[in-house]
This record gives C-alpha cells, sequence and structure tokens, in this order.
C-alpha cells in the first residue's frame, strides 16, 4: 500500500472510530439491494473492515455469489456521512474472532467463541468517499439559508473526499 492510501487509510478510519453501526448492503439473488444493520469490528491497516455475524443468515450464504457489498456510516450530529465499497469474504479465522471477541458479540452468540454459526465478514476496502461538514450547526444553517435566497450553492460546507485503496 501507498503512503497516499496508507493516509487515506488512517484519515477513513479515524472518521468511522466512534460510528459503529453501519448499514452493510449486498445484493440478494434477484439482483436487488438489501441492507440490515451490523457493527464494525475493526478497520485494520491492510484495508479490511470486519464485522461478526451468523453463517446461517440468508445474506451471509448469498455473499459467495455476490461478493459485492456496500457499508455505509453516519452520524448526523457531527454532519458525517461515509460510505465504503468493497469485496465481502466469510472467514472463519479463530485468531481473528479471538482478537476480535467482546462482550458485545458475545450477546449475539449464545455458544460464545465457540458458537457452531459464528464467522466474521471481511470487508476488502476498494474505496470510500465521505462528507464531513466541520462547520457549526449555525454557520449551516446560515449557508443554506445563503444559498436559498441568492440561488447559488452554498460552499465551505465541509470536506468531500474520495478514497480509492
Amino acid at each position: 500500500m501507498t503512503q497516499v492510501a496508507h493516509d487515506q487509510l488512517k484519515d477513513l478510519r479515524e472518521k468511522i472510530k466512534d460510528v459503529r453501526f453501519g448499514m452493510f448492503t449486498t445484493v440478494d439473488p434477484d439482483g436487488k439491494l438489501s441492507s440490515r444493520p451490523m457493527t464494525s469490528q475493526q478497520v485494520d491497516d491492510q484495508g479490511q473492515i470486519w464485522f461478526f455475524t451468523s453463517d446461517v443468515t440468508d445474506f451471509v450464504r448469498h455473499l459467495h455469489e455476490h461478493p459485492r457489498v456496500n457499508v455505509s456510516f453516519s452520524d448526523p450530529e457531527d454532519s458525517l456521512y461515509v460510505s465504503i465499497a468493497g469485496e465481502a469474504e466469510l472467514t472463519r479465522d479463530r485468531a481473528k474472532i479471538d482478537e476480535l471477541w467482546n462482550p458485545l458479540a458475545a450477546a449475539w452468540f449464545d455458544g460464545g467463541k465457540d458458537d457452531a454459526h459464528l464467522a466474521l465478514i471481511r470487508v476488502h476496502i476498494d474505496s470510500a468517499e465521505y462528507w464531513d461538514t466541520h462547520s457549526s450547526k449555525m454557520t449551516q444553517l446560515y449557508a443554506l439559508a445563503k444559498a436559498a435566497l441568492t440561488g447559488k450553492a452554498p460552499h465551505d460546507l465541509g470536506e468531500h473526499k474520495k478514497i480509492t485503496l
């Protein structure tokens, strides 16, 4: 990974570190998009994002056929919106399960780390895009009101960046 990609990944990790829940979107066998909330466990140094899952859910069974996914995160209070695209893969990597295991994950699996259906989804991040408005709500409202009155798009409301890994 180049230094630029490494820096972009670090920036992405920093953006979503406190936004635990993402909407994980997959393609079903009929080609339709389907989303569900999932808790991210880690964005690692190789550009992969990890999720605990059960291997008996419908969407997991379809990942092999349709591995392209999107995970979106939002924190409206901080005006942060992130969209991550990549390829998902189901794994039962015991070392990674041990590394990521936590009390919140335990609540979802009756058998704990030894649950017969416990698995991980590893999403290899291809690209990401985020919108992050650093300005205060009052500054944002003023800029939007000004745009409505003048008919000109607001500028400097925040940062919009595309990342390719």
